[in-house]
């Protein structure tokens, strides 16, 4: 019942905004953090477990687990320099206020993209193709990712402009950041490829290096548009083609050989 309430107070964002906003400059708790970090790991699993499920169940588990880590590292390696960053600006905020704004932003995107799960499932049992699929993924994480972001905004100007413990350059610089944490969790996504694999594949955990999410977003579009069909290997000659060149070697012999006689 506790757990239940602990996320009842991270989903009070949903409802009012600015009293969220209030609460998270007045006091922070370390109960909260652990609240907002359980509820990302089981929103990330859950929408995890679908993308891998259009492959198999263990490939469904092990992109649910994969998902956790993208998000949770993400927020991670980040963290430190948006941190410092605010302090030599001379921010007032604490690290549990930003630590909790940031895995707000994280919360909002894992459960945007979780409530496009059912329209996911319905692609993929109408036999939905692979690279539409691996599209559709990209666009609901940009999607959800870019309400999660403005969150973070949001209560960065609401911390400078009611508060005054925010200073109007950290919300500048913040968007900066924001794109650095987008390149960040790219490349982790990248790095831990595969989460959605085609059927036909075997299970991997993990895939070599090769090119770069970019290129693999143009060659996924590239597929849809105009799909490769496999060449078709080239045959051997007729026997009536034969049978002519044979014909026609024949009947030079015979002129030479009538020249020769004459």
């Amino acid at each position: 019942m506790k757990t239940f309430a602990g996320f009842r107070e991270v989903f009070k964002i949903f409802q009012n905004k600015e009293s969220y906003f209030n609460d998270i400059n007045k006091q922070q708790s370390n109960r909260l953090i652990l609240n907002q970090i359980l509820l990302i790991c089981l929103l990330a699993f859950f929408y995890g477990m679908v993308m891998g499920s259009y492959h198999s169940f263990l490939q469904s588990i092990v992109t649910g687990l994969k998902v956790i880590i993208l998000f949770i590292s993400t927020v991670i390696i980040c963290f430190p320099s948006f941190f410092i960053i605010q302090q030599v600006l001379g921010s007032k905020m604490s690290f549990r206020q930003m630590i909790v704004i940031v895995l707000s932003g994280v919360v909002l995107t894992a459960t945007i993209a979780l409530s496009f799960a059912p329209i996911v499932v319905v692609f993929q049992v109408t036999g939905g193709n692979y690279h539409f699929l691996q599209l559709l993924h990209v666009v609901i994480f940009v999607f959800a990712g870019i309400f999660g972001m403005r969150l973070m905004v949001d209560a960065l100007k609401f911390a400078c402009e009611n508060k005054s413990i925010y200073p109007q350059i950290g919300v500048a610089i913040f968007r900066i950041w924001i794109i650095i944490l987008a390149f960040v969790g790219i490349q982790l996504a990248w790095n831990l490829r595969p989460f959605l694999c085609e059927k036909h594949e075997e299970f991997k955990v993990f895939r070599k290096y090769e090119g770069n999410f970019y290129t693999a977003i143009v060659y996924s579009v590239e597929q849809l548009v105009s799909p490769k069909q496999p060449e078709k290997p080239v045959g051997k000659a007729t026997p009536l083609n034969s049978a002519d060149t044979t014909s026609n070697k024949s009947t030079g012999a015979d002129k030479i050989l009538n020249q020769i006689r004459k």
